[in-house]
């Protein structure tokens, strides 16, 4: 029976790729005889994928998706048969790579190598801190990984996270059939994994990925815990089951071929002739895993305190008491971020985050909070890249979560960033020392072109506040934002010259009446920009989002944008060419030196800058 069910997988997958004659269908077959078995054990509710006890289930290796969704048809998730016949097709809920919001029972988007190692290192993170406040939050974290995921430097700092701090209900399972799109792995990885995980304080346990009884065991054995997070290093065979090319790179990508998937039907036991085929006796044992899930979701909330649980993860933001700063007092807009982070956790015991080992740069501590799992003080090390994914399944699972560091090295955790725009996660994301006025610590870390490249991210909304007021007035309108918000924040004092309160829900306002010219800016160069405009009385529009205001109707931008347009901004500033006749900013790498000397340098004072303006008068 059991490889009957292995073989209808192995059928619905390699049926799936080649009728879209596109897709991965090596995998799927090599992990089959896993899911067969898997199955028996995971507590999954396919008709509440919602259930905050199920065990979550993330796929690192994103291209297994003839398996995935095989196994949520399988499992009774509302996937159809039809569903798996548009595998790959546009407006499908069967798209390539599994996307989060997209189809049900995906917990995360997966597809770039390793982000989903680390993703599930986040959800073990979320589960053992709510496990401190809710003994009832028991459920597991299963990750599917292969050798691609375990080359990727982020799966090394995820799992480098996970053994520190004793995630033991983390459960990685690694397909190691030693084949990538290239060929054999042995020839770029020759890494003893076994010897590596147990060097992050993993439990390594091994097994035939082929043999039912060994895997069965394996898994009861994994479930339970040591105290340590659990490796298993399944030895499987690519493309099982596919007569002539098991074993081969040259099932990875491509679809196996008619006369092969027929072939191999036939040495199964299968009618060759049938495709996208489920045996009824198949069907109804899968279906277990439904059955399962609905006594499991039923006792446990006989059981659980449900509504202790739930308004743990409310979020009432009229409950916050900002922090107000006087005006004409100068204070860097990290420092000032700081007291808003501790205002918003006071008010919303879901919010939590850290730094990338730059807390006290970053100004990201909270106060009277212990550090996690015992409180929400997350510290990543030096980490950038799990920072970001593990960011994203903190918000997947219902957090309210930020992290923190250098924006010059948010090029470090860019890859979980996109994908944070693209599941659309509500999460946070501080980068602070924002510009060459950082000063000494030289180019290296003074970004230049990060505003800029930040700001092409689709669905990512980039908030660059001119003061502390601002500052507050940006996280107002970021909290009310259905995406992720990165905030750029600057490491010198900024003198207090907006109002207290002011809407920010089109990202742009005027500041400074004036004639004849308008001056725009963001961040620091705010007050730049208003010195000038006193001089030659121009207009001033502080842009502390240019993504919301990139948003508006051209009515609203004319409003604003009278006259000649000149944008000041210590960076590459690209992207203001589309509204401005003129931009003042960088067009090299930054200058190590202190930081009011080094703006002066690059032309970002008042004197020079009105010379500047002479040209377009």
């Amino acid at each position: 029976m059991k490889k009957k069910m292995a073989d209808t997988i192995r059928f619905l997958a390699a049926d799936m790729v080649q009728k879209a004659n596109s897709g991965h269908p090596g995998a799927a077959l090599g992990l089959a005889d896993i899911m067969v078995e898997l199955s028996e054990v995971i507590n999954l509710t396919p008709n509440n994928p919602h259930f905050i006890n199920r065990d979550r289930l993330v796929f690192s290796g994103g291209h297994a998706t003839p398996l995935i969704y095989s196994l949520l048809y399988l499992w009774g998730y509302d996937i159809t048969m039809d569903d798996l016949k548009n595998f790959r097709q546009l407006g499908s809920v069967t798209p390539g790579h599994p996307e989060f919001g997209h189809t049900p029972g995906i917990e995360v988007t997966t597809g770039p190598l390793g982000q989903g190692v680390a993703n599930a290192v986040g959800f073990a993170m979320a589960k053992k801190f709510l496990n401190k406040k809710f003994p009832e939050i028991t459920h597991k974290v299963w990750c599917l990984c292969g050798d691609g995921d375990l080359e990727e430097g982020i799966s090394y700092e995820a799992c480098s996270i996970a053994g520190s701090l004793g995630l033991e209900d983390l459960i990685l399972i690694y397909d190691s059939n030693n084949i990538s799109i290239e060929g054999e792995v042995e020839k770029v990885f020759k890494d003893d994994v076994k010897k590596r995980f147990e060097s992050q304080n993993f439990r390594v346990l091994e097994m035939n990925g082929h043999d039912y009884e060994d895997i069965a065991n394996t898994l009861k054995k994994a479930l339970k815990s040591d105290g340590r997070p659990t490796l298993i290093i399944a030895h499987t065979i690519i493309a099982r089951g596919a007569v002539g090319l098991e074993g081969s790179e040259k099932t990875h990508g491509a679809p196996l071929g008619e006369d092969v998937i027929k072939e191999s039907k036939k040495a199964a036991g299968f009618d060759p002739e049938k495709t996208f085929y489920v045996p009824e006796d198949v069907l109804v044992r899968f279906r277990c895993v439904r059955e399962r899930g609905e006594l499991l979701e039923v006792e446990w909330n006989k059981k659980a305190r449900v509504e202790e649980i739930e308004e743990f993860f409310h979020r009432d933001f009229n409950k916050i008491v900002w922090p107000e700063f006087e005006e004409g007092t100068s204070i860097a807009t990290r420092k000032s971020n700081g007291e808003i982070l501790n205002a918003i956790a006071k008010a919303i015991p879901s919010f939590l985050g850290g730094s990338a080992d730059l807390a006290p740069s970053n100004n990201t501590l909270l106060k009277d909070e212990d550090d996690f799992p015992h409180g929400r003080n997350l510290h990543f090390g030096i980490r950038e890249h799990a920072m970001g994914a593990i960011n994203n399944a903190l918000s997947a699972y219902g957090f309210l979560p930020y992290a923190a560091t250098f924006l010059v090295f948010s090029d470090y955790l860019r890859g979980a960033l996109r994908i944070a725009a693209l599941s659309k996660h509500k999460n946070y994301w501080i980068f602070t020392h924002d510009s060459i006025a950082l000063g000494e610590d030289g180019p290296t870390h003074q970004p230049v072109e990060h505003l800029t490249a930040l700001r092409a991210i689709p669905n990512l909304y980039v908030f660059r506040p001119a003061d502390a007021n601002e500052n507050v007035n940006c996280w107002k309108m970021a909290l009310n934002i259905d995406a992720p918000v990165a905030f750029a924040l600057s490491r010198q004092g900024l003198k207090n010259i907006t109002p207290k309160n002011i809407d920010l829900s089109k990202g742009a306002y005027v500041l400074r009446e004036g004639e004849d010219i308008t001056l725009v800016a963001s961040g620091s160069e705010v007050n730049l920009a208003m010195e000038v405009a006193e001089k030659i009385n121009a207009r001033v529009v502080s842009v502390p989002c240019f993504d919301l205001f990139d948003e508006q109707p051209d009515e609203f931008k004319n409003e604003l944008l009278k006259g000649k347009v000149v944008a000041i901004e210590a960076a590459r500033g690209l992207e203001w060419y589309k509204y401005a006749d003129m931009v003042i900013g960088m067009n090299t790498f930054g200058a190590s030196g202190k930081g009011s000397e080094v703006y002066k340098y690059f032309g970002f004072d008042v004197d020079k800058i009105i010379e500047k303006l002479k040209d377009i008068k």
